[in-house]
């Protein structure tokens, strides 16, 4: 006898509103076969594994899942002492990235002072993972110094037998003697101390020596490091460890602000070219993608009003391009899958907010400079005011 035909299963239900789709409907089709509960646990566990895999790729990773920043790979600094290794009189490159606030912070030292391009050539790269061999910075056209394609091949060039390890910007590079010099930007910062300048401006101003090096290892590592353990934990308790220490440091700055027109004192210094890249970048990227969303700049009045202050300071605007260091933040693919890069706010926008300057800001200065000068000797005047140590 002939079986009866098993009439066809019923076919689901549109959606309302006719092209709206639900995908493939994977809940609604394997009902039957099997429960909601451990398909969701299964895909859930399969995607936090292929996360996690992502995430020790971009950003290594201790056994807590905390984010564990690599040592530099080159430690030397530009010296202005005769038999120097690197003396200052050499002639250097310097390979910068826009989206990088560690590549921004020796950029905005090099304007600061005005160093020239005879002493300082910068290279600018692009930070594009899927066309770097190694790392993610390319050059659009190969750059003058080594015709490199990419990042790793300055490095190469540099290396003999070939470089092994993170090719990381910041790079600062000894054209005559086509060797590395350092990878590390607050090296790289006091290196730029030495060279040439063209403004005399002084970041590293007798006066304000103590303060200045005391909060510059404040805000490495309680801010500019910080935001990275945030945005890369893998664990929540190291999340949440990092977070605490994050604001903790931003409520330390925002009190300090409130006495001091600027870090450690009254006149611009290496710490605030220190924390300017950070706080640039806060609102527009960390707080959303890296989840540091307990403070808000904005909401914080002393340093907004700070920061407002640096974008003023001749050459500063100039050294950041929001819409590009946002965008490749959220080209972070662990953290941003989608790809999708928030709308705003504008770079009108933001010009516009930093153009609110405050008399009150300036009133704390006390008359003293806003940008300290050396003399054509190379020594600093200055009339004894006291700086300001964390």
């Amino acid at each position: 006898r002939r079986r009866a035909r098993r009439a066809p299963r019923a076919a689901l239900p549109p959606f309302p509103g006719g092209g709206n789709t639900g995908g493939v409907r994977l809940l609604e089709w394997g009902g039957a076969l099997l429960p909601q509960g451990p398909l969701v646990s299964a895909t859930k566990a399969a995607w936090r594994t292929a996360w996690e895999t992502l995430m020790r790729e971009l950003a290594p990773q201790d056994a807590a899942g905390s984010y564990a920043r690599p040592e530099a790979s080159f430690s030397g600094e530009v010296e202005a002492t005769p038999g120097a290794r690197f003396p200052a009189a050499g002639r250097y490159a310097l390979y910068v990235g826009n989206a990088c606030p560690w590549c921004h912070r020796v950029a905005l030292a090099a304007a600061l002072r005005g160093v020239p391009q005879q002493s300082l050539q910068l290279v600018h790269a692009t930070d594009d993972p899927e066309r770097a061999s190694r790392g993610g910075w390319v050059f659009e056209a190969p750059e003058p110094h080594f015709n490199a394609r990419d990042l790793r091949e300055v490095y190469d060039e540099l290396t003999p037998g070939g470089y092994l390890g993170r090719c990381t910007a910041p790079l600062l590079v000894d054209l005559d003697r086509r060797r590395a010099v350092s990878n590390d930007s607050a090296g790289i910062v006091r290196s730029l101390r030495h060279l040439p300048s063209t403004t005399r401006v002084e970041l590293h101003p007798p006066h304000l020596r103590s303060a200045c090096d005391a909060w510059c290892v404040k805000i490495q590592k309680g801010v500019n490091a910080a935001v990275y353990r945030v945005g890369f934990a893998t664990s929540q308790a190291a999340h949440d460890a990092a977070s605490v220490e994050l604001y903790a440091a931003l409520d330390a700055v925002e009190a300090q602000l409130a006495s001091t027109r600027f870090v450690a004192g009254n006149s611009v210094s290496e710490a605030d070219v220190f924390l300017l890249p950070t706080i640039l970048r806060y609102d527009i990227a960390y707080a959303g993608l890296f989840k540091c969303s307990g403070r808000s700049i904005r909401a914080m009045p002393n340093l907004s009003g700070w920061l407002n202050e640096m974008m003023a300071l001749p050459g500063v605007k100039a050294t950041f391009d929001a819409n590009s260091a946002r965008t490749s933040y959220y080209n972070l693919f662990p953290l941003n899958p989608s790809g999708i890069v928030p709308f705003g706010p504008t770079a009108q926008e933001l010009d516009a907010e930093w153009s609110r300057l405050c008399d009150a800001r300036a009133a704390l200065g006390g008359g003293e400079p806003t940008l300290w000068m050396g003399t054509a000797e190379g020594k600093t005047a200055h009339d004894g005011a006291e700086a300001s140590s964390p």
